[in-house]
């Protein structure tokens, strides 16, 4: 169980490290005559990894019964 932890703070780490990267790449590409779909594309992955970002801290974050 543990080493399953561990590997999902690893991907977790790696994710939002790319979801970082991809805002400076979307920053730059936008500020010039840069191709729009790709622009496109770059957000809708920064869209895709935010909502994986999501699922796996939910993953982690162990279930409190009220």
């Amino acid at each position: 169980m543990l080493d399953d932890r561990d590997s999902l703070l690893r991907r977790l780490h790696e994710m939002r490290s790319e979801h970082r990267d991809l805002d400076t790449v979307i920053a730059r590409l936008s500020t010039s005559l840069a191709d729009q779909l790709q622009v496109q594309r770059l957000k809708k992955r920064k869209l895709k990894l935010k909502d994986e970002i999501s699922w796996l801290e939910g993953r982690l974050v162990p279930d409190i019964i009220a």
